[in-house]
């Protein structure tokens, strides 16, 4: 996505919990456009990087740019970021509709004390729409296959102008056929809408056939570039510290890699 401004700029970033360094020497930039894949083992430190990115967490050292601000400097802009977190369990009985999920994405457009308005519940239902769930917007949530599930929460974080999407494993829980068509429909919004995509993930081979660019991290950032160079990079060992066995052949124009 060359020439496109950058929508984040992380430069020496380290962050310190307690006395326990998690995040050190991390520099990257994700231009405007861009379906960028952060990998790497179990305790790398990638949702403490999303965590920074949604100004949850504080840097011990080192400078953040989110959509040209410090991620705590960006008032009601916050509200152009989305945030599917990992799935989380929740009583399937609970009475709340696909269309009441969503809405709750609405929560910072509202306003203190005030109710949704009609432009609301537009937004909502377009949100609906752009992931594919029409039809099911006075359905259950819990009564949804987890596929679907993560669909309405990927437009509950959608329909606040989101210019910036940011989603913490989001194919968890999710067979295969599902996995890949969240991943088609993320690649879908992005280039319908112009957002910008950013995915943890420890499917090193989904990301690698739907990401644009990947960034490897443990700790530190190993490596960072295309698809291709990453899953075929020696640094891989690195960062895993694991042995990987690298295939010549490519499916997609990604090498396929096993443990």
């Amino acid at each position: 996505m060359t020439g496109n401004p950058s929508l984040i700029d992380v430069r020496d970033l380290a962050v310190d919990l307690g006395s326990h360094p998690v995040l050190w020497g991390i520099s990257f930039s994700v231009a405007a456009g861009t379906f960028l894949g952060i990998i790497g083992p179990n305790g790398a430190g990638k949702t403490t990087l999303l965590r920074v990115l949604l100004g949850l967490i504080v840097p011990s050292r080192g400078s953040v740019l989110v959509l040209g601000r410090s991620p705590s400097q960006l008032g009601r802009r916050a509200h152009e970021i989305g945030y599917v977190p990992q799935r989380p369990e929740f009583d399937t009985r609970f009475p709340v509709s696909v269309r009441d999920v969503v809405m709750m994405g609405r929560a910072c457009c509202l306003g203190l004390f005030r109710f949704p308005r009609r432009e609301d519940w537009r937004k909502v239902d377009e949100s609906i729409r752009q992931v594919g769930l029409s039809g099911y917007e006075q359905r259950r949530i819990g009564e949804l296959s987890g596929g679907e599930q993560q669909r309405a929460f990927l437009a509950r974080a959608m329909c606040a102008e989101t210019k910036l999407l940011l989603l913490d494993e989001p194919t968890i829980g999710l067979d295969l056929p599902a996995q890949h068509e969240l991943y088609a429909l993320l690649q879908r919004l992005r280039r319908d809408l112009g957002l910008t995509v950013v995915a943890v993930s420890h499917d090193l081979l989904a990301l690698g056939v739907h990401a644009d660019e990947l960034i490897c991290i443990n700790g530190t950032a190993h490596i960072h570039g295309h698809p291709q160079t990453v899953l075929q990079s020696p640094r891989l060992h690195e960062a895993y510290r694991c042995e990987f066995d690298f295939l010549s052949q490519e499916t997609d124009g990604v090498a396929h890699v096993h443990d």
